[in-house]
């Protein structure tokens, strides 16, 4: 009987040779370094660049789109692969995108009404947003057993508490360098498994 569970396989996929995030890691990563990053060096009478908003924004909003639906297309391809019970786990984490944004929504808006201070909206989205996808990253990751996609999870999310701290400029700075950095890092992390596993 201990030969047969040694030999069982096991009954969720190897997330470092299997799941592959590197199409929406590669998103957020363009989101992160061109989308915040040039919202940072723009802002401002003392700006780095003289570049008009709706290009940074652009950036942003291309990145995450992109991101986000291979993060959905990846999702659903992982699931397939897992048993009736690890899927249903991952499911379940996945809907937490909805819940995470409409809450994040819910306080940001709040907060600018209640403050009279619109401009909160600024710092508080990117870095809301942050805290929101690392904590979802944190459940899928456990949920798949992809130890990278954890990691990322919890870089994001102590990033986009550690910028609350900053002026707005710099805190956009730091998301862009930081948050980008950890992407892309992520992205060639899984490229280097998906190599060694098809070795």
């Amino acid at each position: 009987m201990t030969t047969t569970l040694l030999d069982t396989p096991l009954s969720h996929p190897r997330a470092d040779t299997r799941i592959d995030n590197r199409l929406a890691y590669s998103g957020f990563t363009v989101a992160y370094l061109l989308g915040h990053g040039g919202a940072a060096l723009s802002m401002g009478p003392d700006a780095a660049i003289a570049a008009p908003g709706w290009l940074p924004t652009s950036f942003l909003i291309g990145g995450m789109v992109v991101g986000t639906i291979a993060s959905i297309v990846t999702g659903m391809r992982a699931q397939k692969a897992m048993n009736a019970r690890d899927a249903r786990a991952a499911m379940l984490a996945s809907m937490a995108w909805i819940t995470g944004f409409a809450g994040l929504f819910l306080a940001i808006t709040g907060l600018a009404a209640s403050t009279g201070d619109p401009g909160l909206q600024t710092l508080l989205w990117p870095a809301g947003s942050a805290m929101v996808v690392g904590l979802i990253y944190l459940a899928e990751g456990a949920a798949r057993h992809d130890s990278t996609h954890y990691a990322l999870g919890s870089v994001l999310i102590l990033l986009g508490g550690g910028v609350l701290f900053l002026p707005t400029a710099a805190a956009l700075g730091i998301l862009a360098v930081v948050g980008g950095a950890a992407y892309l890092a992520a992205a060639l992390r899984v490229h280097r498994s998906l190599a060694a596993a098809r070795a």
